[in-house]
């Protein structure tokens, strides 16, 4: 913990402890920083040769070759660099004058005035150096085995917990998803040749929630090594968030405990927690519910909470943002469609945009749609009212389980973000998500009902002329459709009551002999192509 700090910024507390409203007059303690050799923001004309020649000389990048006797959590060890990035806790939103703020290592989820908290940068330090510089550190980590940069999370560390210690990181190298061009739905549904599904599903535990919960639980790890009281992690979940909490959990040997709503959420969901050895609790309420009993009970004991309440993890999963840019080279797409139901998510991925945009890297972000169940709508109708007073909403059951949520933790986060980006909520029904989800399984990917809202909302917005044919879209596809198995066997046994399952494809039966099966065969070919 020597080096952590060591590394301790005059951004921090000096008295972790301390809850109550911090003056950065105050707090001055001395830290020791190696510059990056780089080039700086200041040196607007340089050429990306030079950039790259800087990148080469950064104490971030340089080591020698691991001995064969050494892991790489010890060579991550060997190759530490001292900077000044630092990072802490403000009230979200706050005023500019506001002085309230708290460090990353105090165990707090609230403002003073009840008010949800965000993790802020240290800008100013961040800024020494221009957007080619960071560019090219980014992309000079993709691919990589070097602890802890192989993560597509914590390649991004200085912009994540720039203070952690990498050997407190708890990682399964998650995120650098895959980018996927979706050529045959694109053309054949929508008229579009420029549409992309960022699949954040292929992922450690099959969800986005991977990304968020690596930072959430290595943060953790610091805060039991500082004997902070932490004696396990809860949440509630509908499913995804449980299974990468308890996962990391695991990994880092630290108890979970998960309120999950019961009979609300697929066995594959289920399954995952319990397989991780998660304390699980089958509650007889709604995703709502248990998220209110949570919050009473990590009031009351030493348990970290895990909900997206907690800020830590939009840290992580902002970084999906900033891997779209890198898979585009740095070319803004013109949308981004997130499916929402806690609403973190929407937030997170503006700040990911956002943050690139402040720091140089892009010159603009992508307008934000929010996609949203039409049976757990309340962002919906909220933005239809024209952004009026909020109201929650008792959520129906829907087939996208994780977004089955009626009253919001991140509501005033989304509404932001939406604003800042000039962005658009959209709805889905039942109906209309299975379809959406079953036309893009046909065309080769295997999604989620959540990815179906989602694929929904950019059907309707191509309809009524607000994204055009030749838009660079982006999808973004939050789970694996191997979670969801159960809701396509009843869509194509057309078994879903008041549904007509238009695109159901299911098995033919024929007779154990040659003759049926060919006239089955001769019958499907024909349907295919008349010259047969």
């Amino acid at each position: 913990m020597a080096a952590s700090c060591m590394l301790r910024s005059s951004f921090l507390s000096p008295n972790p402890n301390l809850h109550q409203q911090q003056s950065p007059a105050k707090s001055n303690p001395t830290f020791f920083f190696t510059p990056i050799k780089a080039t700086s923001s200041s040196s607007s004309s340089s050429s990306t040769g030079d950039a790259a020649a800087a990148i080469s000389k950064s104490p971030l990048l340089q080591k020698n070759r691991r001995p064969a006797d050494e892991n790489i959590r010890e060579e991550a060890r060997r190759d530490v660099s001292s900077h000044n990035f630092s990072a802490r806790y403000v009230p979200f939103n706050a005023d500019p004058n506001s002085n309230e703020w708290y460090s990353l290592d105090e165990i707090i989820y609230r403002s003073r005035s009840g008010g949800l908290l965000d993790v802020q940068h240290n800008m100013d330090a961040l800024k020494k150096f221009d957007g080619q510089y960071w560019r090219s550190l980014f992309d000079s980590r993709v691919g990589k085995t070097t602890w802890p940069y192989g993560s597509g999370v914590w390649s991004k560390k200085e912009w994540v917990l720039p203070e952690i210690d990498s050997d407190d990181i708890v990682s399964a190298f998650e995120g650098n998803s895959n980018l996927f061009w979706a050529e045959r739905f694109g053309k054949q549904f929508l008229g579009m040749n420029d549409l992309w599904v960022k699949h954040c599903g292929i992922s450690h535990t099959g969800s986005f929630k991977d990304l968020g919960m690596t930072v959430l639980v290595s943060q953790v790890n610091r805060l039991r090594k500082m004997h902070k009281p932490v004696v396990g992690v809860g949440c509630a979940s509908t499913g995804d968030t449980s299974a990468a909490l308890s996962a990391y959990c695991a990994s880092a040997g630290i108890p979970s405990i998960v309120f999950l709503p019961a009979n609300k959420i697929s066995m594959a969901q289920l399954v995952q927690p319990i397989a991780n050895g998660a304390f699980v609790l089958s509650i007889d309420t709604d995703f709502d519910g248990c998220m209110q009993l949570i919050r009473e009970v990590t009031a009351e004991l030493p348990i970290y909470l895990a909900n997206s309440l907690n800020s830590l993890r939009l840290e992580g999963q902002k970084t999906a943002a900033i891997e779209i840019l890198q898979q585009f080279e740095w070319e803004v797409p013109d949308w981004v469609i997130v499916p929402g139901g806690n609403l973190g998510n929407i937030y997170a991925f503006y700040k990911g945009f956002h943050m690139c945009k402040e720091l140089g890297l892009v010159d603009r972000i992508p307008r934000l749609v929010c996609a949203q169940a039409a049976n757990a709508n309340p962002l919906y109708l909220h933005y239809k009212s024209g952004w009026k007073d909020f109201k929650a909403v008792k959520a129906n059951t829907t087939f996208a389980s994780a977004i089955q949520i009626g009253d919001p933790v991140s509501i005033d986060r989304a509404v932001y973000a939406l604003k800042k980006s000039n962005g658009i909520v959209e709805e889905a029904t039942e109906e209309e998500l299975m379809d959406a989800m079953a036309q893009a399984d046909s065309t080769g990917m295997f999604i989620c009902p959540h990815t179906g809202v989602a694929l929904t909302a950019l059907s309707k917005l191509r309809k009524a002329g607000v994204i055009g044919p030749t838009d660079r879209t982006v999808v973004v596809s939050t789970a694996h459709g191997l979670k969801f198995t159960q809701s396509k066997v009843d869509y194509h046994s057309k078994e879903i009551k008041n549904m007509e399952c238009r695109f159901a494809n299911p098995p033919v039966q024929v007779k154990a002999d040659f003759g049926s099966v060919m006239d089955v065969l001769k019958k499907y070919l024909l349907s295919k192509n008349s010259k047969f």
